[in-house]
């Protein structure tokens, strides 16, 4: 991009380098592709949800409520949460952007793991701040690593639990002694967009319930299946909450995106399946990978991260997935050049994920 002489913008905007998402598509492919690539149901919505999208073409030529109360009531009511202290956003994306816009500017610094969503650091300069990468341990949030990365300049933590893309999670534990030690200016911001694939997990959001320096994101994109809608949500303290209304745009979710999450959120017999058979096809491709050579972490998530000897062996495996119309994310952009992140599609997808990598560890895989 060239740049002008006079007219420019804020400082960080030329920092960022452009977010890349999951391929879609292969070059040259003539047969259907599997996109396994960026964590979607492969089911997609739920009944419920089909059925208020299809409903919702009805409303189209009217404004959609500014306050969302619809929304933010049914998400209280499943959760168990006060709904004046949730706020929802396109996608949980908006949410970041919120916080950092609200929180960090020039000066101030965002703290997050070497390994998080990219999305932290896109934040952090669109807002003038500075972003700060803390280590992790063996592809796990080290807890003593934020601690000690922290300065007077620190003004928002995010981390994701489970974690994007290494699929792993650490304690509640360990999240509460983070929260209870970060300086006094600064907001820990728990990232939730997978958690409801770990059985039991609020997200944390009974910590953002009792503190006032936490702050919880969630998202409708990934176990409910409404990607293409980019819906999500934020939860905490009544003092922040408030703040991020102020710059939230009044219309910022349309009518059909409202209906359709409400829809969404109410359907838990539909979450409870997806939930389980993620879980069954995960561990099950996790286990058959490992005993063809290719580890991965305990995976809490909608996907795997598998790990390759190299960077060479790994993009290998990518050309021979995608010979077999399997689009898998190479992350060598999140500092994992070495693995593939797969997400869990359905039975055809993952045997299909399983017989071409056997052939290419064999030595015989197409391409």
């Amino acid at each position: 991009m060239s740049a002008h002489p006079t007219i420019t913008p804020q400082p960080g905007i030329l920092d960022i380098s452009l977010y890349v998402s999951g391929k879609a598509r292969v070059d040259g492919a003539q047969n259907r592709v599997t996109k396994l690539s960026a964590n979607e149901n492969p089911h997609g919505p739920g009944p419920a949800a089909r059925a208020a999208y299809a409903a919702a073409v009805e409303g189209l030529g009217v404004y959609p409520e500014t306050d969302h109360a619809g929304l933010r009531g049914a998400i209280g009511a499943v959760h168990g949460l006060a709904a004046s202290r949730i706020i929802c956003g396109v996608g949980s994306d908006e949410i970041i952007h919120f916080l950092c816009q609200c929180y960090a500017g020039p000066g101030d610094e965002v703290l997050f793991t070497e390994h998080g969503f990219a999305m932290y650091r896109i934040a952090a300069l669109a807002a003038g701040a500075t972003p700060v990468e803390v280590a992790e341990r063996d592809r796990h949030t080290d807890v003593d690593a934020l601690l000690a990365g922290c300065t007077d300049a620190t003004k928002l933590v995010f981390i994701a639990n489970p974690n994007n893309p290494t699929g792993t999670m650490i304690s509640a534990s360990e999240v509460a002694r983070l929260a209870e030690g970060l300086p006094p200016q600064a907001l820990l911001v728990l990232d939730g967009a997978y958690a409801e694939f770990v059985p039991g997990f609020d997200g944390h959001a009974g910590l953002a319930t009792a503190r006032n320096n936490v702050v919880m994101t969630r998202t409708f994109s990934k176990i409910y299946g409404l990607g293409g809608l980019r819906i999500g949500w934020g939860y905490g303290p009544q003092h922040v909450i408030d703040v991020l209304n102020r710059i939230r745009g009044p219309f910022n979710l349309s009518a059909s995106q409202l209906a359709v999450a409400e829809a969404a959120v109410a359907d838990r017999e539909y979450v409870d399946a997806c939930r389980a058979e993620n879980a069954r096809l995960r561990d099950w491709l996790a286990g058959e990978l490992a005993a063809i050579g290719i580890p991965s972490d305990q995976s809490h998530a909608n996907f795997i991260l598998a790990r390759f000897d190299s960077a060479a062996v790994a993009q290998a495996a990518d050309a021979a997935l995608q010979a077999r119309g399997l689009i898998v994310r190479y992350v060598a952009n999140y500092k994992l050049p070495q693995c593939l992140r797969i997400t869990i599609g359905d039975d055809l997808a993952c045997q299909a994920v399983l017989s071409c990598l056997t052939d290419f560890m064999k030595g015989g895989a197409d391409g």
